[in-house]
């Protein structure tokens, strides 16, 4: 009997400019699985909940390959929730790939590759599923992977302030076992303005890399695809 192949479900896969992280400005592939089991308040990535398109991972690897960008982006949707990403991201690195993905810490994180350069969520209050966070993530962190902070309001902006300091986030950074620790606003009028947000950093030399969503500076926020 001929064993079925892996497949995934994908809602897109387009090349763009890296749009968060420390790889901003980086040319990148991604590839964006559909499904996601939180609904966070702001989340611009609502058309990736439901159906998407069934693809088996030697096709998605052949449309990767044929945009022949080196850094691949692996997003959601909640990546993680699905257990052919794993798959997914040993098969990219084994063909060379620098591999990033993109999770919202929900998932167990231990089983990826340590090859992968990890970008975690830490879901603050204003998200309205900070009960989602899976704290034994941290634990898995390395010196290439990142954690990241969407702020809604100044209580998201303390509790972030609070998470570093008590789960001394700064000390990682300086043993080399975390790359970064990333804020940014929610985007638009839903979130902070983004000079208060830079004021408050900088009033509490909060050891974080501001950030605002490249992509959507360039192209608009509705604009999918990019």
């Amino acid at each position: 009997m001929n064993m079925p192949k892996p497949f995934l479900r994908i809602t897109e896969i387009f090349h763009s400019i890296q749009g968060e992280s420390t790889w901003t400005g980086v040319p990148c592939t991604f590839v964006r699985l559909t499904g996601c089991p939180l609904r966070c308040s702001w989340c611009d990535t609502t058309y990736s909940f439901h159906g998407g398109e069934r693809m088996e991972v030697e096709a998605i690897l052949e449309r990767v390959e044929a945009l022949g960008c080196p850094v691949v982006e692996i997003t959601g949707g909640e990546p993680l929730a699905h257990r052919n990403a794993f798959l997914l991201a040993d098969r990219l690195l084994d063909g060379g790939f620098t591999v990033l993905v993109e999770t919202s810490g929900s998932e167990d994180i231990a089983p990826l590759d340590p090859r992968v350069h990890i970008i975690m969520d830490l879901k603050c209050p204003g998200s309205g599923e900070v009960g989602r966070n899976r704290w034994e993530n941290l634990d898995h962190l390395t010196g290439t992977d990142e954690v990241k902070f969407v702020v809604k309001d100044r209580t998201d902006y303390e509790w972030a302030r609070a998470v570093i300091r008590e789960r001394r986030l700064a000390d990682r950074l300086e043993e080399g076992t975390l790359r970064a620790l990333l804020i940014s606003p929610v985007w638009g009028e839903a979130g902070p303005d983004p000079e208060e947000l830079a004021g408050w950093i900088l009033e509490d030399h909060l050891p974080v890399r501001f950030q605002m969503q490249l992509h959507k500076h360039i192209w608009g926020a509705e604009r999918k695809g990019v």
